[in-house]
């Protein structure tokens, strides 16, 4: 554990150091190739720093990192009392790693000062669900969850992740009957700056908003398909602070493709459907290619992977092969987790 742990520590030291290579002109296939494989977990939660090493936080307790130098594995098994630990958000400062379970009670993890995972914050009550987690920079992070006592649950770390509060509900908007997050691939917070897109799903599906690293909110409506638990977006990803794309559906339905893909040039104020009743259908993760100008995006769920060059409003299907998650190391290369494994991605 301790080994491990130290090795996060210097792989996210190192990540601020590296550079992204130039773009290529254009993507007509992707080459997968399979770096790790455990047929009992499913990650949907990984991150990569800029040194292209990965971490990444799954079920069953289990997180690990890849070192692209040694291609070697570390993982390990973080145990709480009796639980079963479910970890769907992930993610790494320039001085610690975070894992944040699910389930109550929520448990928040970060990299001790002994090598050890410490729990930095603890949430009991019938209805957590934390959803996902991000950082603004090394001091300030932001994780959400799922609505209680009529408001999204936010939680915020302004000292590095050491302590985490709560945002009171008389500070966010009132969320409405029916209205979540999915916990589907830590894709649902986009950060640009200071400035925080949240999206939910559910009955309703729409947009929160903060311009302030979390101290203010707001609310946005969007046309994104609603009206099931099932239903609304499960993926926001922000090339610059004006241009956004939004991505999601019906898991239950994964064919349908009507009202599942959504786009803004605005900051989130106002969203547009496109590529509206035609593939992908439903996806649980969208990204912006790096270095792209907004024009280029790849979204992936377990019924294949997709990619525009038109800010997503025209798809090319890539591949049927299924994922969950996927993070860009350049503008050729990503990692992607699913059931059962991760692969690296070589899109050509």
């Amino acid at each position: 554990m301790r080994i491990l742990t130290n090795l996060l520590l210097l792989t996210t030291i190192l990540s601020c150091k590296q550079k992204e290579t130039p773009i290529k002109p254009e993507i007509s296939s992707v080459e997968i190739e399979e770096i790790f494989k455990d047929s009992t977990l499913s990650i949907r939660a990984i991150d990569v720093a800029s040194d292209k090493s990965l971490a990444f936080a799954a079920n069953n307790g289990v997180f690990g990192l890849y070192n692209p130098q040694t291609e070697e594995w570390a993982t390990a098994t973080q145990n709480y009392d009796t639980l079963n630990l479910q970890f769907r958000a992930v993610a790494r400062t320039s001085n610690d790693f975070f894992m944040l379970s699910v389930e109550n009670p929520a448990l928040l993890f970060k990299t001790g000062e002994n090598g050890e995972m410490e729990v930095v914050y603890k949430e009991e009550h019938e209805k957590v669900f934390y959803d996902a987690l991000s950082f603004w920079n090394s001091e300030e992070g932001i994780a959400i969850g799922d609505p209680i006592d009529g408001c999204m649950s936010i939680i915020i770390t302004r000292d590095g992740g050491e302590t985490w509060n709560k945002l009171p509900c008389e500070v966010l908007p009132k969320s409405m009957e029916g209205e979540a997050a999915f916990a589907a691939s830590n894709t649902n917070i986009a950060i640009v700056g200071n400035k925080t897109w949240v999206a939910t799903g559910g009955k309703t599906s729409r947009i929160l908003f903060s311009g302030d690293k979390g101290k203010s909110w707001e609310i946005f409506e969007t046309p994104m398909i609603n009206g099931e638990n099932t239903t609304g977006t499960y993926s926001v990803d922000f090339y610059d602070e004006t241009n956004g794309f939004a991505i999601g559906g019906d898991y239950t339905k994964p064919d349908g493709t009507k009202a599942n893909k959504m786009r803004t040039s605005d900051g989130g104020k106002t969203w547009q459907l496109v590529g509206d009743g035609v593939e992908p259908g439903y996806r649980s993760c969208v990204q912006y290619i790096p270095n792209a100008n907004g024009k280029k995006l790849v979204a992936i769920g377990f019924k294949g992977i997709d990619y525009s060059s038109d800010s997503g409003s025209t798809w090319t299907h890539l591949s049927d092969e299924g994922f969950y998650t996927l993070r860009f190391l350049n503008d050729s290369v990503a990692y992607a987790a699913g059931k059962g494994r991760i692969a690296r991605l070589k899109f050509q």
